[in-house]
């Protein structure tokens, strides 16, 4: 978020203007989780379509969730 706003020549007192506190902007560039209507409005200023800015997000999350949720052998007893 921070690269996209500092790309467009926002600062983050400029976001203030959006509607975004500027307590809340700093927690969205921190990666803070975020509602499906504040992202819709990050899109809505930043003239940005939802996929375009959330692509390669889930680089690597589908590893992680095979290992996570692959089922475990049991032992042999002996």
């Amino acid at each position: 978020m921070r690269e996209l706003r500092r790309k467009c020549g926002y600062s983050q007192e400029d976001m203030i203007s959006f509607g975004f506190s500027a307590r809340h902007w700093q927690q969205i560039e921190a990666g803070r989780p975020i509602t499906v209507s504040t992202l819709l409005r990050i899109c809505e200023v930043f003239e940005i379509t939802m996929s375009k800015l959330v692509r390669g997000l889930d680089k690597g999350i589908y590893e992680q969730l095979d290992v996570h949720l692959a089922p475990r052998r049991r032992r042999r007893r002996t």
